[in-house]
């Protein structure tokens, strides 16, 4: 019992946080002014029964939720101790998780990522997670979609007052009472025998392209 207590402490209380978080992103909702542009772009798959993929940065990561009106994102969340943060907060908004990272695990998400992708179901991926460099698309998504035909949807949101950590990534946190719009883009799909670097880069630009656009709304 005191190894198994042990061995667990860790995360339960990785659990016991993002509940708090969890609860904490509740309220904070309760308080914003939110507007979705480009809503009509993943209805469209989800009219088709399409899966799709949707990406957005990792200092994004924590209003995505409430513009998201599919059957849930199977989620590809780290192993490590943040991960398990994250992960409590994503099960509790209704999504599924993928563990595993280009450090740990790696290879066994990857497969199940393709087996989700090919039974039509959505995923959400940081591709610049989960240490960076920030805003910096890493193949893995570009090689998933090459190989599924997946198609790829960008998606960012802007606040017209946030607060910015001072993390690696300057995670952002959307202050009380804010107004906040959530921008998808067009969908990004793999060209007819196109390289999987050059289709990473389109996503890349893509997701700066559309995290522009909603910086826009509030610019000064």
């Amino acid at each position: 019992m005191r190894e198994y207590l042990r061995k667990n402490k860790k995360r339960w209380g990785a659990g016991m946080l993002g509940t708090a978080i969890y609860w904490v992103i509740r309220a904070l909702r309760a308080t914003l002014r939110l507007r979705i542009v480009g809503g009509e772009l993943p209805q469209a798959c989800h009219d088709r029964n399409e899966g799709l993929i949707g990406v957005f940065w990792h200092s994004r990561l924590i209003m995505p939720v409430f513009a998201y009106r599919g059957k849930g994102f199977n989620v590809l969340i780290s192993s490590h101790g943040d991960g398990e943060i994250i992960g409590t907060v994503m099960r509790k908004f209704g999504h599924k998780l993928v563990r595993g990272s280009s450090s740990k695990g790696g290879r066994e998400a990857f497969k199940e990522l393709v087996r989700l992708a090919r039974e039509n179901c959505d995923i959400g991926i940081t591709p610049d997670g989960p240490r960076g460099p920030a805003e910096v698309v890493k193949p893995g998504v570009a090689t998933l979609a090459c190989l599924t035909k997946m198609p790829v949807i960008p998606m960012a949101y802007a606040c017209s007052r946030a607060w910015r950590l001072s993390s690696w990534d300057r995670f952002m946190i959307p202050c009380p009472f804010s107004r906040v719009v959530f921008v998808w883009g067009e969908p990004l799909r793999p060209a007819e025998g196109e390289e999987t670097e050059s289709f990473r880069q389109r996503v890349e630009t893509a997701l700066k392209d559309v995290t522009a656009r909603a910086d826009g709304y509030f610019a000064k």
